[in-house]
């Protein structure tokens, strides 16, 4: 019996970069695995990991689809109070 997928809700790209650094490290992969699937150096993985505003649309997507996470978005919940800093 499989669990049910984690989400995380992300409200600033320093939280995409932690979940996706803290993922990759789970599933053991290296920057330089990663690199090669995404289409970049080891050293811009290293410098997208934290700095992952200057990640590109299509890098996001090749990186989620490596870590087999995927990618939802839909409207924000407005009804319960944020303090998250916007993007």
């Amino acid at each position: 019996m499989s669990s049910a997928p984690d989400y995380h809700t992300l409200s600033t790209a320093s939280h995409l970069g932690q979940l996706l650094k803290t993922t990759r490290k789970r599933q053991k992969i290296t920057q330089a695995e990663l690199a090669g699937y995404v289409g970049v150096s080891q050293n811009r993985i290293s410098h997208l990991e934290n700095h992952p505003e200057e990640l590109s649309i299509r890098q996001l997507l090749s990186w989620c689809s490596a870590l087999k996470l995927e990618l939802k978005l839909g409207e924000r919940d407005t009804s319960a109070a944020s303090n998250s800093a916007e993007w």
